[in-house]
Order: C-alpha cells, then structure tokens, then sequence
C-alpha cells in the first residue's frame, strides 16, 4: 500500500499543487474543523483539509440522505477552483469504531474487546468491509479507526476499544482491519486512522489522558508493536494521543513522533491530533500550536477554533518559530494521501458506486454481526444449566435485557452512548432474541409476586450502562488525577468516573439483588454480563448456576440466544486476564484464552 504514496505519477502531481500553493492554502490544508463550526463556504473560504463529525454530531434527523447532503455540500465549495481557491476536495472524517456507529440504521458490532475473544481474523476483514460500505454509503472517505492500543488497567474507560492485554492478538486483527477498510484507491476504499500513537493503554491507574510510566522497552515491545504491522499493511492516517509518556506530553513529543514514527518506522502518510489534542501542551494556545506542529503532527483537530489556529500559525511561520519546510512537509503527506486515494479525481459524494448503497444496515451486514456476536462471547461457568431447552418456561429480566443501546455502549448514535431502543430500528435486543426462539419465555421488569413453581430458569442480563473515554473511568479516589497532573508537563483534562470500584457488586448493587433474589426462591439463574471491562464478580457468579461474558454485543442480540439454546457452541476465550480482586496485582480468577463450552 505504502508504495501507493510514493509512486512517481502521485509524487508529481503533489509537486504541481504544492508549486502554486499559497501560504494561506497550506495552513488550511493543516486544518481540521468539527462541521457544526464550519459552513461549507467557510471550509472553501479558508482552505480547509478537512472536517470531522464529532461522535453525535449529526446532521438532519440523521438519516443516511442526510449525511450525503451533508457530504455533498463540503465536497462542492472546496472542489471549486477560481483564483483564490485551488479546488482541493476536503477530507470528511467521523468515528466509526464499531461500525458506522453514529448513524442511525448503521449495522452495530461487538466494540473491540468482544473481537478480541472471538479470535477471528477473516471475520474481522468481514467487519472491515462492511464498516467501509456502511460508511461510503453515507458519502465520507476516512475513518478514526482501528484503535491499537494495548490496554494494560480495566480502570480505563477505553478499556473496550482495546482487543487485548497482548500485542499478539492485535497484530493478528491488524492488517485485515486496515486492508478491509482501505481496499483499493479510487474511492472505493476509505482512509483508516490508527490511533492512539502511543501508549495510551498504559496509563497509571488506568486514568485516561493520563501518564504511562514505563521503560523505552516497554513502550516499544508492546505498544508501539501494533503500528509497525499497520504501516507495512499500509495505514495511511495515524492519530496522536492524549497521553504522556513519563510526563512528557506525545501530542508535543519530537521524539515519538518525528524520530519514531517518520523517520525509523518510515510512516509516510500524515499524522492528525486528536480532538484539541494540542490545547493541553500549554497553558498558551498559541505555544501549544508551535510545539504541536514542530513536534511532526501534520493536521490539527481544532473543533471550534479554527480560524484562531490560523492566525496563529501564520504568525509563527511570520516569526519563524515554525519554519516553512515543517509546513511543507506537513501539507506533502496530506497530499499525497489525497492523490493517492483517488480524491481529487472522484465524483461528488453521492454520485459513487456505494452512495445511499442497498446493502447499507443489511440483513446480510447483520448476519455477519450476529455471528460477531456468537464468537465473542465467553462462558465464564455453567453448572450443567446451559444449552437451554427451547420449550423451557423462562423468566427473563435485568436491566440490560431489552436495551440495545446498553447492549452497544459508547460511542454509539452519541458519545457517551445511548440507553433504550427507540434509536435502533431493525436492531435485536437480547430478550428479543430469546422471544424470538422461546415461546415460553417473559420478560419481567420487576420481581413481585414470582413463584419458583411457575418458572423452570431465569436469564438475568445485568452489568454496565454506556460510557466512553474519561466517563468511563474508575477512580478509587481524586488524590489519584492530582498526583498524575503533578507529573506530567502541561494540562490533565479530567472527566468525572463511572464509579469508584471495579467490583460489579459496588457499581451495580441491583444486579446482584436482582440473581440472588431468584436463587433465594429456588431458581437456576443464568447470568449474561454486558461490559466494557472485566469486572470483580465474585458474587455474582457464585450465585449463578451459568454465568456469560457478552462485552458490548452491538445491535444483534440474537447472537446471544443463538449460543445459549445450543444452535452454535461457545467458542470465545479470554483476550484479557480476569482479575479475582481489586488489588493491583490481583489473582487472576480467569486466566487470558480462557472459556468453556459445551
């Protein structure tokens, strides 16, 4: 793929657009706008390179053809040429980490710890496609995906997007991922974007934006391991972290970023910041940006602020605090990923081979998610319980039964997720996936007035709601966030935690109420566990007769009652070790590559 970037026929038409570019024109290409910030006209007017949706930002009712007008209306002002505009096409970046995830109607797969356990690379590819359909189908060319990082502490609220404790695995997921996506140039690919470089899985405490304290060897054997397998598989984007590295900030970080990423790993595609990345460097705006741009990043996700950034990087090129060959160096790479991808020779949006798509939120996409979904999910324990008899009278209940957005987590429809089914239209609850093939089974918000006699099991569905990024965090206590902003050089952007305790019972008191109030009468109770983690369970599997690890499933519950009744067996295992306390060198009460089956 690399040699797609540094063919002759693309290196000369970079040369020819850089020749009669003005300084203007290459700050704009730098920049990176959140759309509700940015017209369309604006985004000609100031030359921009790109502009992102945030997660749940969304255009319209967010319907597929909103978001190909949307599409449309940015690629239409920047692709028209006159005298003061050189008709670059933006790029039009958004999330997609689990599918096309913001759009409503998209197909919704297991987030990457459950692809982990599931230990599939071609089904991966298989999600890397249909990711990259669902996406063209809405008229966008990049991507803010895969997440590469190599979660070390279940405390982190980005604890899901991680595959594995182990490099191993993700560098097994890793080029299928970045081909599936990518595919060929010419606008039938879309740009992927892996993210975070580096070590953001390493945080101590497991506080997001945090510091990872740890050696060169450390950082190099098993963080940085997963961007040299994305970079010979071609990646053509590469997403700067909010963490530090022994205090020293990686969006400001010469080193990792020139030194490492550019020069010894030979990336030549361009390196974006993660959203106002940069604004943490400093106290002074105007600084973080010299620092952020001198250090190698080469486009800057400045939400809101925009046309402050382009002031002041003019003035410093004026100054010469950033000299002119770092910027050409920058606008070179964002170039020539655009040429290479066939951007500037395609089509208005809407007018592609996969524009509003019929395949898009498929069956045959769905079916490929439920088997995700069937993979992924581990068997903890079951006491000759499972595989369920159909005809059984089942009593179903818990809160995260009949709710897909808590099936999904984070990063789906909004940010920090959404709780209910309203916003899923062809989407299958876990309930509904035992409705669907056990006609004896209920559904039971509330536990009054239930007899043992009446009910042959009960399947209690219980665990975390949605989160994403800081939200998600667990802080045992605040002392922790000061002694990591006393050591780091800059800003710590803090968001308030999940919750306190890794311990489920401590979280979520009702779930544990909720299983032993049916084992007290006399029922066998199948537990199911949606989560973005693994938790301290001790109780509650005590308590249970079966107990399933099923992650963030996505919008195919059915995947779940699929194995459960013994259609298909388990086949997921651990991608993380199961930790039986909350002491940080805790026994592991399920080692990695665990899981039972029948």
């Amino acid at each position: 793929m690399h040699s797609i970037l540094s063919t002759p026929t693309v290196k000369a038409r970079v040369d020819e657009l850089m020749s009669n570019m003005t300084i203007a024109q290459k700050i704009g290409q730098m920049t990176q706008a959140e759309r509700l910030s940015c017209t369309p006209k604006e985004a000609k007017n100031f030359h921009l390179g790109s502009v992102m949706c945030g997660a749940g930002s969304v255009p319209g009712n967010n319907k597929l053809q909103d978001w190909l007008a949307m599409a449309d209306s940015y690629w239409q002002t920047s692709s028209e040429k006159d005298d003061h505009h050189n008709g670059i096409p933006l790029l039009f970046g958004v999330d997609a980490i689990h599918g096309h995830n913001n759009l409503i109607g998209a197909t919704i797969f297991p987030h990457n710890i459950g692809l982990g356990a599931a230990g599939d690379p071609a089904l991966i590819k298989d999600i890397a496609i249909i990711t990259r359909k669902e996406v063209l189908a809405s008229g966008l060319d990049w991507v803010f995906a895969p997440n590469l990082a190599v979660a070390k502490n279940n405390h982190w609220g980005r604890f899901y997007e991680s595959f594995s404790q182990s490099p191993v695995i993700t560098n097994k997921y890793v080029s299928n991922i970045i081909t599936g996506l990518q595919n060929i140039p010419q606008t039938e690919g879309i740009i992927a974007c892996a993210k975070h470089w580096v070590g953001d899985g390493a945080t101590s405490h497991g506080i997001d934006q945090g510091d990872a304290k740890i050696s060169w060897q450390e950082l190099n054997k098993t963080h940085i391991s997963p961007y040299i397998t994305a970079i010979k598989s071609g990646v053509m984007t590469i997403m700067a972290s909010f963490n530090s590295w022994n205090g020293n900030k990686c969006h400001g970080h010469q080193f990792l970023l020139t030194e490492v990423l550019k020069k010894q790993l030979k990336f030549s595609g361009f390196v974006v910041s993660d959203m106002n990345g940069i604004d943490y460097l400093s106290d002074d705006f105007y600084l973080s940006i010299a620092q952020g741009v001198n250090s190698g990043i080469d486009m800057f996700m400045v939400s809101d602020n925009w046309q402050q950034f382009i002031r002041h990087i003019h003035n410093h090129v004026e100054l010469g605090t950033i000299s002119i060959s770092r910027i050409n160096d920058a606008v070179r790479r964002i170039l020539t990923v655009k040429v290479a991808t066939g951007l500037l020779d395609a089509s208005t949006p809407s007018k592609r081979k996969w524009a509003n798509h019929k395949s898009f939120g498929s069956i045959e996409h769905r079916k490929v998610a439920r088997e995700a979904v069937r993979k992924s999910i581990v068997l903890l324990k079951n006491y000759q319980t499972l595989p369920l008899n159909k005809a059984a009278n089942i009593i179903v209940t818990g809160k995260n039964a009949d709710n897909i957005g808590h099936q999904c987590g984070g990063f789906t429809v909004d940010w920090q997720g959404v709780s209910g089914n309203d916003d899923f239209e062809q989407a299958t609850s876990i309930w509904q996936g035992i409705k669907n093939i056990a006609p004896n089974a209920i559904l039971k918000k509330s536990l009054n007035d239930i007899e043992a006699k009446d009910h042959d099991i009960a399947i209690v569905v219980v665990g975390e709601t949605p989160y994403a990024e800081g939200f998600g965090d667990i802080r045992d206590n605040d002392n922790l966030i000061i002694e990591a902003g006393s050591q780091i050089n800059g800003q710590i952007n803090i968001s308030d935690p999940y919750g306190s305790s890794i311990e489920l019972q401590e979280l979520h008191p009702e779930d544990y109420a909720t299983i032993k109030e049916l084992k007290d009468i006399g029922l066998p109770v199948v537990v199911i566990l949606i989560s973005g983690r693994t938790l301290i369970i001790n109780p509650e599997l005590e308590a249970a007769a079966a107990f399933v690890a099923a992650w963030l499933p996505g919008t195919e519950g059915h995947g779940v009652s699929d194995v459960i009744f013994g259609d298909f067996n388990f086949q997921g295992k651990l991608s993380f070790d199961w930790p039986q306390t909350k002491s940080k060198n805790s026994p592991t009460l399920f080692p990695q590559g665990y899981g039972l089956r029948y």
